[in-house]
């Protein structure tokens, strides 16, 4: 699967992982608890890959200034915002938004599990997020210790498919959009 895109191979593990789901003796509650168990697993395995990105971050400490322009809202008239930041602080911004998607991913599936008694994805939960967490742009510079470069240069690049088509396109960090943003005066505030 290496030469498949990240959605291929996650399309590929929930369709494989609901044809094994369906074969799990899900009203037995040893088996329950074991399943409960590998979901907990994955995700203290995740907050530890982040806790230690984060203190990664933290010691490297790359003050580097960061210039991009932020596309504007979809359907919105107003251009796109420049924002000036530090390497440091924009992966810490960066970490801050994947921990708070793995916590809404617990929410989401405690609710599910919880609430309205659905056992099945708690094994495609457990498998997609730490899946989706080692081939972050974060695990790869700070843990697989690959440069800083092409897909991985800061500003990250959006991946491509329908929600970031809604979400109004890519950030910009050409010197061309940064100084046309510039003399615009739009933003420029430096983020802390």
């Amino acid at each position: 699967m290496a030469g498949l895109s990240p959605q291929i191979t996650n399309l590929i593990i929930i369709l494989g992982m609901m044809q094994v789901s369906k074969r799990i003796p899900f009203d037995d509650p040893t088996v329950l608890m074991g399943v409960r168990g590998v979901y907990i697993a994955s995700n203290v395995l995740i907050a530890l890959v982040y806790l230690f990105i984060q203190t990664q971050v933290n010691k490297k400490k790359d003050m580097t200034t960061l210039k991009y322009v932020e596309p504007a809202p979809t359907g919105s008239t107003e251009e796109g915002k420049l924002v000036t930041t530090t390497v440091h602080a924009y992966d810490l911004q960066q970490l801050r938004t994947a921990f708070r998607g793995q916590l809404m991913g617990v929410a989401m599936m405690g609710f599910m599990h919880l609430y309205m008694k659905y056992t099945n994805p708690l094994l495609i939960q457990s498998i997609i997020p730490i899946k989706s967490a080692l081939e972050s742009n974060l695990v790869k510079i700070y843990i697989y210790g690959q440069p800083a470069v092409g897909d991985l240069k800061r500003p990250f690049k959006q991946p491509q498919g329908f929600m970031s088509a809604m979400q109004g396109g890519q950030v910009q960090s050409d010197k061309k959009a940064v100084e046309a943003a510039e003399k615009t005066g739009r933003g420029g505030a430096k983020e802390e």
